[in-house]
Parts: structure tokens; sequence; C-alpha cells
């Protein structure tokens, strides 16, 4: 038997929290937070109900799913795709090996990204306006979605924004199209499009679009990830090419064209790739280009302006 199977007989929900973080023990960063994590999420409770219920008995389905989905964490497969959804910045998120795992750095970028647009003079609220649901004076594009995180958050923040959200992947794209449902009526005002980079989004946009947002691939070819990235995660999504910089070139390169003037591209980057890609702006034409920080103090987020 193995640390992550569990003998026949009956358990009560606070034995298997207990049982979990002793199988992912020295296995993951985390045990005692993953373990609760999983156990929520077989159960149905919340962290709050599951201390209530703790005393509680899982049914015999309960505590093989559980033990499932251990097996799965203990042989690498990333916590999110085994909980099958993630929340980015409150949405809730269908995730899975279609697309990549939506990240803390990422949750930077969108937030910049809505920073941007407001002072564009978008009109932004958190909580989402259900009536402005078919207001559209806000042209934004988020392109290589993946599971549409930025482009929902877009859409559920800016409530009268157009959100054009693009990507060369199909399968990304029904990920997506999955997801459209955890914003409500605001999702009226997503638009899906497969292709690739700017070929995705209709001619008439050209110089029309206020802000243009994108979490492309960035690593080069060969370079090392984490198993459990490498592993897992798209390829396509995260390596862009022999340099790492061939998508985000290309983005730099033809977006100008696409903004409106005013107009903004942000775009999430690597922190060794800032210079190199400042440069590239402002060779390209932009007025004022800067790049913010993660979370870590990491050059992350590269914002390009049009004026």
């Amino acid at each position: 038997m193995s640390s992550v199977d569990l003998a026949p007989g009956v358990y009560r929900w606070r034995e298997l929290v207990e049982h979990g973080k002793r199988a992912l023990t020295g296995l993951v960063d985390a045990p005692d937070s993953e373990a609760r994590f999983l156990v929520e999420h077989v159960s149905g409770f919340d962290r709050t109900e599951l201390a209530v219920a703790s005393g509680e008995h899982a049914t015999a389905r309960e505590v093989g799913r559980l033990v499932a989905m251990l097996e799965r964490r203990a042989k690498g497969e990333p916590l999110q795709y085994v909980l099958g959804r993630w929340s980015f910045r409150g949405i809730e998120l269908l995730v899975d090996r279609r697309v990549l795992i939506p990240r803390p750095e990422t949750e930077v970028v969108t937030e910049v990204a809505l920073e941007e647009a407001v002072f564009l003079g978008a009109r932004r609220d958190p909580g989402g306006d259900p009536w402005a649901a078919g207001a559209t004076k806000f042209i934004t594009a988020d392109l290589g979605t993946g599971s549409g995180a930025i482009a929902l958050s877009l859409a559920h923040e800016l409530i009268d924004a157009q959100v054009w959200a693009t990507d060369i992947s199909v399968d990304a794209l029904d990920v997506a199209s999955a997801n459209l449902v955890s914003i409500g009526l605001a999702a009226t005002r997503v638009r899906l499009s497969e292709g690739s980079w700017f070929e995705a989004l209709p001619g008439e946009l050209r110089g029309e679009v206020g802000l243009l947002v994108s979490n492309p691939p960035y690593v080069a070819a060969g370079e090392e990830l984490p198993a459990e990235v490498s592993g897992h995660e798209p390829h396509g999504a995260l390596v862009s090419g022999p340099s790492g910089l061939e998508s985000l070139a290309t983005l730099i390169e033809q977006g100008r064209e696409w903004l409106a003037s005013p107009g903004t591209l942000v775009c999430e980057i690597a922190p060794h790739q800032a210079e190199l890609l400042t440069d590239l702006a402002r060779r390209c034409g932009y007025a004022e280009v800067q790049v913010r920080p993660d979370l870590a103090g990491r050059p992350r987020v590269l914002i390009a302006r049009r004026r």
C-alpha cells in the first residue's frame, strides 16, 4: 500500500485532511494547505464549513475520489489541474492541460491593464454592472487568452468594454468558452476568435483598440523549466521560439497599428527581457514605455503607450 492509499474503513473529514497531509509531505511545498484544498473540493465544503463538519463521516465514494486526486498530485500533476478549477481575481475558472495555470504574476498584469483602461477613459466597477451588458464604448483585446482569465476579468470590471479574446488553440478557446458563464451577463460583451495574434481580429478594429493585453509565450526553446510545468502545461503556450522573444516582438511591432490614439499595449514578460523589449518598443514608435514589477519586485509588465 502506498502512502496515498487508505485501508477500507469509515473516515471522518478531519482524518482525511491529516491523511492528505501525510501523503503529500515531502512531495509538495505546502502539504497542509493542498490537502485541505483537495478535501474541500471532494466534500463540497468551504474552509469554514469543513471546520464545522470535520467530525462527519465521508462516504466510500468521496474517500475514493480523494485518494485518486492525491495519487495524481503525488505524481507531480499541478494542484490546479487536479482540482480542475482555480480562482483568478475572484473569478472561478475551469482549468486543465489545454491551458496555462493562472498565476499571481498574471493577476498583476491584469490589474495594470485595468488601470491603463481607466486612464484611457473606460469605466471600472469591480462588482460588475449587469445593466451595462449591452454597452461597448471601449474596445480591448486579450491576445492568446488561454483559459480566458484576463479577458473575463476585463469584461467583468470594465463595465462598458467590448473584449476580444483570441487564441490560436481551438482547445484553449473551448476552455475560455466554458468559463464565460463565470461572469454572468458581462459575458455578452466578450467575443472569442481563433487565430494567431492580430490575424484573429477583424480588420475594422485596426487603429480602434484602446487596450491590447497579452500573456504570450516568452520561454526560449531549451530553457529549463520545473518538471511540474514542462511535464503538464501546454508547450505552445510556454515556448515562443529560440530566443523566447518571438511572440512579444510580434505583439510590440504590430500592436501600435491596431491601437487607437491614445491606446496602450500591456504584456507579461520574463524579467531578463525587460531591457531588450523596452528598447524595441521605443524603436517601434511608442510614445511612452515602462516596465512594472510583479509581487516579488521583478520586472514583469511591459506597458507601451501610443499617444
